[in-house]
């Protein structure tokens, strides 16, 4: 057994080499804390938005299933930085509405192209429609989701609505970017954005094809900028939260949730600056709770136990107007 001297001789001698583990342990966390601070504002305060600008190429493409208030203000986003305006989308109308606005706004050219992103037979026509065309920037914006949270086996005509969310949500992104990428590679300048979601940060239950298909684009997206990053493009995935759109049926913008014209203002900025974001800044705060600070358990139960709720309020919603409308029969 040592005795008292020993073991104060030890400590003594061991309290040097604690004192600059704890020293560079300080340090180490200080270096790593301003360097995330400084990283914070050059994303979302200085940002990057002086990178997207026609010197990429003159067209940018938005190509959209339909036409959400998102998509409008990042083409008016793009629109304003002197790009002329590719637009594919499923409703020619639409398409026409929304490219004279554009160019009575903006001043750009415009060009249409009217498909359905849910048939995968459209490729030939869009690859036609964009031959001659420098595009510096594709926007993929194209997805659709549940009409309401629903466990996979009670979807309505599952078989089909699997064939049309993979067709729209996944095989579109894969096959613009295929037809888009050769000539960015060949000038070795452009810019890809694929919109993801936040719901493929994690898995979500009653929403889970859905969830997955934006895994999948997300997945997509930092594999390709690897491989391409060297070439001089830029491929980023884009995971926002909820934004005032018809898809989320959000009306009232907040902090959290911001008009969609607030939203892409911020998201533009980030290009170039992060290969995967949330686009805005209160979404990356949520991102970084979500997956780096609650355990993934109970980030999954929670969003399971909240699309329940929403199933079981549409459900009964669903069942009254039946029921109102059957009794309106009766009495006619």
């Amino acid at each position: 057994m040592q005795s008292p001297d020993n073991v104060e001789d030890v400590l003594r001698r061991a309290e040097t080499p604690l004192m600059w583990v704890g020293a560079f342990t300080v340090a180490s966390l200080a270096l790593w804390l301003l360097y995330r601070l400084l990283s914070g504002i050059r994303i979302w305060v200085l940002g990057n938005g002086g990178l997207l600008s026609p010197k990429l190429g003159k067209w940018a493409g938005e190509f959209t299933a339909s036409f959400i208030m998102k998509c409008k203000s990042c083409l008016g986003g793009l629109a304003r930085r002197g790009f002329s305006m590719m637009l594919i989308s499923r409703s020619q109308d639409k398409l026409d509405d929304v490219a004279k606005s554009l160019e009575h706004q903006f001043k750009v050219e415009t060009r249409t192209i009217a498909v359905d992103f849910g048939r995968s037979d459209i490729y030939e026509k869009i690859d036609a429609g964009l031959a001659g065309l420098e595009i510096g920037v594709l926007v993929n914006n194209v997805g659709v989701s549940y009409s309401y949270p629903e466990y996979y086996l009670h979807i309505p005509d599952l078989d089909n609505f699997i064939t049309y969310m993979i067709n729209v949500n996944i095989t579109s992104v894969c096959q613009m970017t295929r037809l888009v990428l050769p000539r960015m590679a060949e000038r070795s300048k452009g810019v890809i954005l694929n919109i993801s979601s936040a719901s493929g940060m994690y898995p979500v239950p009653l929403l889970t094809v859905y969830s997955a298909s934006k895994a999948f684009v997300d997945f997509f997206s930092r594999g390709l900028q690897e491989e391409y990053r060297r070439q001089g493009i830029i491929i980023q995935s884009v995971l926002p939260f909820f934004v005032v759109t018809k898809m989320t049926r959000i009306k009232k913008p907040t902090f959290d949730k911001p008009t969609p014209e607030r939203y892409v203002a911020a998201e533009l900025s980030t290009v170039g600056l992060q290969s995967q974001t949330n686009g805005y800044f209160p979404h990356a705060v949520m991102g970084w709770i979500t997956t780096k600070v609650v355990p993934i358990n109970i980030v999954i139960f929670l969003g399971a136990a909240m699309n329940r709720v929403q199933r079981t309020g549409y459900l009964n919603r669903r069942r009254l107007r039946e029921q109102k409308n059957g009794a309106s029969l009766k009495s006619d």
